[in-house]
């Protein structure tokens, strides 16, 4: 190549960085649209990383590029728009991508940035099971560092695509942005819908220039029958180690093979976090998280999680049944065939068992849970979707599922455990949080979902009593022929040699499964049902309490004289702030979840309320006077269990209350706090002025002195009650004498009625001064009155 040639790619890269500088959004992508135009490849391959990285952001995340993540059409439309335009599967950008693919250009991509499993694997020089890996490897020259990656223009364009939902960052102001309308989410879901299409084939690639031929994309060499392609094994498709262009090759594995790199990719960068062996040491308590996906990340795989479903659904009446395979069947319906269970079940099951083993115990849980509901049920994508029934109920999970459901028991069982272990760690009683136990029993009480389940578990614990080498064969590379289970006898014996191999292949050959209908998990089930009684009752309560306090407050507490309650019967719930609309939600939710829990699983009535009864949970007055379970030890009582968990959902309390000196709790939100302080000031001058003259006026015997003990002392500290449940007849005294509280004048509340009291008596034409003397007779009036009751109170007492 002559060094005149290497010149002008530089100054083309030189011009197109000055250019990001100082041109505008609009301009520079036109100026691009052109050089992607007029220039060949061989010059455009220098750009090509540069201008990746100045889109999706640099690996480090230093660079955030378009910031797609954050792009919005109804915010910034214009920039929207072209950024749309430039990247979608059939604009400027993968004609870009195209025209690089024809040439069979390579492009470096640094091992280090890799999910933690692959990097890991390949760092010990141990190829990873993806054919995406294969033939790829770059190892460094003596005394180099880094490992890198050779990949092709269209395998370098969606790494970091896809990538960029990880290392980029959303800036600050970004956190309340919806995922669904940003550029980035729109996007996924454009290059899913055109090259994993459900109707058609794939589009053939753009050709590179006018009239010209399509590029050839290097398809897969064709010793390897496509037809094997839906084993699971992770040796069968070694296949794709080279990418080498073949004469012989078929011409239709031309319309797949970007199809293939797409899923591969994304499922790499978005899933592959986890081996099952981090996994296994995840269990460990002492584990740290090696990696934590965040909302916005969980949302995109959920996207990919529903077309793949819809993909594989697509698939023709007549080439679902495996009877059809046959040579004939075109790559791209094995493909649909093949997606879910050769390259997402593994990496989804472990990227979910550690989602719902660290994601925080809050509402943000829900978008988790709708993945997972999302991918356990395929029949709501499939394109005959059944009416539902004309009652209202939901519709039968057709027995064609059965497989599905089978080969994916895991993703249904023991995640369905996970689940019941965090809600029994949650407040049932915030709607939110209802909310999901609801979601979760009216997905899994769908009519003969359960009886699925029930089949699966029984074909995985069906003892080994068929031909003795059937151990040896689940465990070991399957041959690559089309007949992988023609040889074995019962029809039976091959579904549940195939349930075993799903099992043993997510959890290793040593694992200890829990069946979901045996007594273990009956016993949360029966756990949980009790909870979403109790907490049904505690909102119950909440609603009653918070109708109470406002409609029994006296009017006196309006000006200032009726003592505020500091000590609520119950602890803060988020039924407080949305109020009683948000009771009726958070009770029907957990009434329709119990009663689909109770058909899941066979409970009635009689079984519920003799756990309540065993379980000592019948509450006194709604829960209000009744102590949490728990016992006496040495040091004093010590929680259940049981107890932990009517605590945390709010089911029951101890009742504390507040023992020390009323002057000095903290500032309350309703006070003033500087005419607080300024008041405790004033009070405590006058009580050391004035202590001996108001200690006589309080030892008086006659009604003098009786109306000076009402004002002056501080009855709530003359007797206190020690709240420990050990000795609940414990008291104390303390010995305080007499003095003036002023703090009530510092409440919004009281300076509020003043205010509305004076502008009343403006209105009848009373003046500030006779309306000042009116109020203080008044009070006197009151005053006296309570004295009298007080006074007989005590007599009655002794």
């Amino acid at each position: 190549m002559a060094f005149p040639h290497m010149q002008q790619p530089s100054f083309l890269l030189a011009s197109l960085k000055s250019d990001s500088i100082n041109k505008p959004f609009a301009q520079r992508c036109q100026d691009l649209v052109k050089v992607i135009e007029d220039f060949p490849a061989k010059e455009l391959h220098a750009i090509f990383p540069w201008l990746v990285e100045s889109i999706f952001g640099s690996l480090d995340g230093i660079l955030v590029g378009w910031n797609l993540r954050c792009l919005q059409g109804r915010v910034s439309p214009v920039e929207y728009s072209i950024a749309m335009e430039f990247l979608d599967p059939g604009g400027p950008m993968m004609k870009l991508v195209y025209k690089l693919q024809a040439e069979d250009y390579k492009f470096d991509f640094p091992v280090s940035y890799l999910p933690g499993p692959v990097k890991a694997s390949i760092q010990e020089r141990v190829l990873p099971d993806s054919p995406l890996y294969h033939n790829k490897v770059q190892f460094p020259p003596t005394g180099g560092l880094s490992l890198n990656l050779a990949l092709n223009p269209f395998e370098y364009y969606m790494f970091f695509f896809a990538l960029s939902l990880i290392t980029q960052k959303p800036l600050p102001g970004a956190l309340h942005i919806r995922t669904s309308d940003c550029a980035y989410f729109i996007l996924v879901d454009r290059y899913l819908s055109w090259f994993l299409p459900t109707e058609g084939s794939v589009l053939p690639p753009l050709s590179s220039s006018p009239g010209g031929p399509s590029p050839s994309p290097a398809p897969r060499t064709p010793a390897m029958p496509f037809a094997s392609y839906g084993l699971h094994h992770t040796s069968l498709l070694k296949r794709h180690i080279s990418h080498q262009t073949s004469v012989n090759a078929d011409p239709a594995s031309h319309e797949i093979w970007r199809s293939e790199t797409l899923l591969q990719v994304f499922v790499e960068m978005w899933l592959h976090h986890y081996s099952l062996e981090m996994y296994q040491k995840m269990q460990s308590p002492h584990a740290k998280e090696s990696f934590t996906p965040t909302e916005e990340h969980v949302l995109v795989v959920r996207l990919l999680l529903k077309h793949l479903h819809a993909f594989s659904n697509s698939l023709k009446p007549e080439q679902v049944s495996p009877s059809a395979h046959s040579h004939a069947t075109s790559p791209l319906e094995e493909f649909k065939r093949a997606a879910i269970p050769r390259f997402v079940q593994q990496k989804l099951y472990l990227f979910l068992q550690h989602c719902f083993g660290h994601w925080p115990l809050d509402a943000s849980f829900r978008a988790v849970l709708e993945m997972w509901l999302s991918y356990l049920q395929p029949w709501r994508y499939a394109p005959e979707k059944q009416a539902q029934s004309s009652d209202g109920q939901a519709r039968c999970v057709s027995e064609r599922w059965a497989p599905f459901v089978q080969e994916n028991l895991l993703l249904y069982t023991k995640l369905f455990v996970g689940f019941l272990s965090r809600a029994l760690r949650t407040d049932l009683v915030s709607p939110k949080n209802a909310l999901m136990v609801f979601r979760v029993a009216k997905v899994f009480a769908q009519p003969n979902l359960a009886e699925m389940i029930q089949k699966g578990e029984q074909l995985f614990l069906e003892p080994e009593l068929v031909i003795p080498h059937r151990q040896h064969r689940l465990f070991t590379a399957p041959t690559f022929t089309g007949s992988f289970l023609s040889s074995w006898p019962p029809a039976v014996t091959d579904t549940s040699f195939k349930v075993k191999s799903h099992v043993y292949s997510l959890e290793g050959q040593d694992c200890k499964y829990t069946p979901m209908f045996g007594p273990e998990v009956r016993t949360l089930v029966l756990r949980l049902a009790q909870l979403i009684t109790q907490a049904k009752q505690t909102a119950k309560s909440i609603s009653d309490q918070c109708g109470e306090s406002t409609a029994g407050r006296p009017f006196l507490s309006w000006l200032g004289f009726y003592s505020s309650d500091t000590n609520s019967s119950y602890p803060a719930n988020d039924l407080d702030e949305m109020g009683q609309d948000s009771v009726r939600k958070t009770d029907e939710y957990l009434e329709k979840a119990l009663e689909y829990l109770c058909q899941m699983f066979r409970l009635n009535e009689a079984q519920l309320t003799q756990l309540t009864l065993a379980l000592g949970t019948t509450q006194d007055e709604n829960g209000k006077k009744q102590l949490p379970d728990c016992i006496v030890g040495e040091d004093g009582l010590i929680l259940t269990p049981l107890g932990r968990y009517q605590i945390i959902n709010g089911l029951r309390k101890f009742d504390i209350e507040y023992q020390g000196d009323s002057e000095l709790q903290p500032i309350r939100s309703y006070e003033i706090a500087s005419l607080v302080r300024l008041l405790f000031r004033l009070s405590s001058t006058i009580n050391h002025r004035f202590a001996g003259q108001m200690a006589a006026l309080c030892s008086r015997a006659d009604f003098l002195g009786s109306f000076c003990r009402y004002h002056l002392m501080e009855p709530g500290l003359t007797s206190r009650h020690l709240l420990s449940p050990v000795e609940p007849g414990r008291s104390v005294s303390r010995v305080r004498g007499p003095r003036l509280s002023l703090r009530f004048l510092g409440s919004y509340r009281t300076l509020l009625s003043l205010l509305l009291a004076f502008f009343v008596a403006s209105l009848f034409c009373i003046g500030p001064l006779p309306c000042a003397l009116f109020l203080v007779l008044g009070y006197f009036l009151y005053a006296m009155a309570m004295t009298l009751l007080t006074e007989r109170g005590k007599l009655h007492q002794l």
